[in-house]
């Protein structure tokens, strides 16, 4: 049975703990951390400690944190920074939490010119001292789909069979798919199947990432995604991705959370 949950950035506005009391208040459970609230915590000292208080804090409010994202724009390729170390770090962090399925984008080196192959080849060392770091932990890494590099699942599932780990995952966010050339979600799914273990379910027009609330104006069809996931038997987060929508007073943003829940009950039911 997929969750309900939400992503952070949605409270990015408030601390960590000020996000969850409010998650605790409209009646969720679950959450994805977004890295603007990991880095926070990472700010306050030592990442398996501040993951623990962390943990202890939303257990006391009964939401649980499954479900978080890596560094949000570091490059896995830079050679000229600590990326394998920083990340390290921040899986740490995320262990702590109870985090299950860690979210991160492949380097597109878009500043270079090197060809596809080698693009894979370098992310894929890098990856692999990360999901050897994993080995024996209940964590994943999940890849998501961006929008000019890693654009669908097989290019994502290359990775998975390049490294043969269990560590690795795909995340599916289906706002990025929506406004890349390979567009269809039931596709995406039933091509990633046991693989698929996150997703970021947002809306948008076709044209930029708006992430938007569904039935609205967007053009994602979120009643094929659903009947897609059934499907193939998706059991984890259904986590919103919309931080497009947090351009309102903090009392309005619990409504929409409330009207979600609606959408949510209306798509599972």
């Amino acid at each position: 049975i997929m969750k309900l949950s939400m992503w952070s950035r949605y409270y990015m506005d408030l601390s960590p703990e000020d996000a969850i009391l409010e998650f605790e208040k409209n009646g969720y459970s679950y959450c994805e951390l977004s890295d603007e609230h990991a880095a926070v915590l990472l700010g306050r000292g030592d990442a398996k400690i501040t993951g623990t208080k962390f943990k202890a804090f939303c257990d006391a409010h009964n939401v649980s944190v499954l479900q978080g994202h890596l560094f949000l724009t570091i490059r896995l390729c830079d050679e000229s920074k600590p990326v394998v170390e920083t990340l390290k770090n921040w899986l740490d962090l995320f262990e702590a939490i109870g985090i299950k399925s860690a979210v991160l984008h492949c380097d597109g080196m878009y500043d270079s010119n090197f060809s596809l192959e080698e693009k894979r080849e370098r992310n894929a060392a890098v990856l692999r001292q990360l999901t050897d770091y994993l080995k024996g932990k209940d964590l994943v890494i999940c890849l998501e789909n961006l929008r000019e590099f890693c654009e669908n699942a097989d290019e994502l599932l290359w990775y998975i069979n390049k490294l043969g780990s269990e560590s690795l995952g795909i995340c599916l966010d289906t706002g990025h798919l929506n406004i890349s050339q390979f567009g269809d979600q039931e596709a995406f799914i039933k091509t990633a199947r046991k693989h698929l273990k996150a997703l970021h379910i947002a809306d948008n027009e076709g044209e930029r990432d708006q992430h938007m609330m569904p039935f609205g104006r967007g053009t994602v069809d979120i009643e094929t995604v659903v009947s897609a996931l059934k499907e193939i038997g998706y059991d984890k987060l259904f986590n919103f991705e919309i931080p497009g929508e947090r351009s309102c007073p903090l009392e309005v943003r619990g409504y929409k959370l409330q009207y979600i829940k609606h959408c949510f009950n209306y798509l599972t039911r």
